[in-house]
């Protein structure tokens, strides 16, 4: 479904991707891990086209991508949840929702779409005309996956989610990303420094560092989060 091809890429000349090759099947969780500066978010960044490659091609659906803008590639079903979460802070829940219907031009597609993503995220109902910024930071990050649904994403990228939440609220978190792919079939590619929650959900991983892919398994073969840490991640 994702696949990119020799990737490079970086900032203001300095490279920082060196030649990278993942890919990603329909139906997946696969994880991108590796240290702080490792080249995780260039990676995703790249692939949403927020970062023009040196070289190298981005593929989605067998289609070369490489050279659209982001706003067409979510056009073509491939979104991203950034690290920053990408609200509108001075905005209430339900505005922020509609804001992530902006391709939907369909008003009863919208009502659906806000029905299922209230039934995912029941506490974003109850919250409906609270202002984004007064929200907890777990209850951001529900609201930046839930206005990322609203434009019904193929493949969803999310950008180290867990971020900065408890270790109660990464599981929620986790759990929620995992029903994503189990009930609503969206594709998943999860940017994550937290190894054991990423690999509980997980169907293939890929660890990368200074810039290249040094480890990739499938569920099958995964070692351990342990040795995953000491060998790769280095914490």
């Amino acid at each position: 479904m994702l696949e990119t091809q020799s990737l490079e890429a970086g900032y203001k000349g300095v490279k920082v991707l060196w030649g990278v090759n993942i890919k990603v099947h329909r139906g997946e969780i696969v994880s991108i891990l590796g240290p702080n500066g490792a080249g995780k978010t260039t990676l995703i960044r790249t692939i949403m086209g927020i970062i023009k490659p040196y070289s190298g091609k981005v593929l989605f659906e067998g289609k070369d991508i490489t050279n659209l803008d982001p706003h067409r590639r979510t056009k073509l079903g491939l979104y991203l949840v950034p690290d920053t979460r990408g609200l509108f802070p001075e905005m209430s829940v339900y505005e922020n929702l509609l804001m992530g219907a902006y391709l939907v031009k369909n008003r009863s597609e919208v009502e659906k779409k806000l029905e299922e993503v209230y039934g995912l995220f029941p506490v974003l109902k109850e919250r409906n005309k609270q202002k984004a910024r007064t929200l907890s930071g777990g209850e951001q990050q529900m609201l930046a996956i839930a206005k990322v649904l609203m434009g019904s994403p193929r493949l969803l990228m999310l950008d180290e989610p867990t971020l900065g939440l408890s270790p109660k609220l990464s599981a929620e978190v986790t759990n929620t990303i995992k029903k994503l792919r189990d009930e609503l079939g969206i594709t998943i590619l999860l940017v994550e420094e937290k190894v054991h929650y990423a690999l509980k959900i997980s169907d293939r991983v890929y660890v990368i560092d200074q810039g290249n892919i040094v480890y990739e398994a499938d569920r099958t073969r995964f070692a351990s989060a342990e040795e995953i840490l000491r060998k790769y991640v280095g914490t």
